[in-house]
């Protein structure tokens, strides 16, 4: 199956379990799952939400993470920061990679934006460098919208 057509089938997916459901962690732990479950090559798939100047782990599939990233450190800080997607092939490369899975390689970590502000990201990890691409981001990147309108505000 080419990637484009493996998102569109994990968007169905996601759209058929967030059917009826608004809370912001039922619906992360049941797309964490879904992505965990069906993307190949990956080792960690899961949210980190904002707070204050932090973000702090949510639900997600994979080894024990790290509870809390600073703002702007880091891959996922980085990106929350930006409020821009980030596809690293190479995080062994990236100036200030926090390693919470040493078996990690590559990662793909979008932002969840919310009017204009961002309040979280989805993290995906893979153990083979070069794992995620352009069609990944896309892919996420829709993920990360649906997840967004289908969830209500955070506590």
């Amino acid at each position: 199956m080419e990637k484009v057509d493996l998102y569109k089938d994990l968007e169905q997916q996601a759209h058929s379990l967030l059917e009826g459901e608004r809370d912001p962690y039922a619906n992360a732990s049941n797309f964490a799952a879904l992505i965990w479950q069906t993307l190949p090559d990956i080792n960690w798939a899961g949210f980190y939400f904002r707070k204050a100047g932090w973000l702090v782990l949510g639900p997600f599939q994979g080894k024990p993470a790290c509870s809390r990233l600073q703002m702007g450190a880091g891959v996922c800080g980085t990106a929350a920061k930006k409020a821009k997607t980030l596809v690293v092939p190479d995080v062994h490369k990236f100036d200030g990679h926090i390693a919470c899975d040493e078996a990690s390689s590559s990662e793909l970590v979008v932002p969840l934006i919310k009017f204009a502000t961002v309040i979280g990201v989805i993290d995906l990890d893979s153990p083979l460098f070069n794992r995620f691409d352009d069609d990944d981001a896309r892919g996420v990147e829709a993920l990360a919208r649906f997840w967004v309108v289908s969830s209500d505000d955070l506590p």
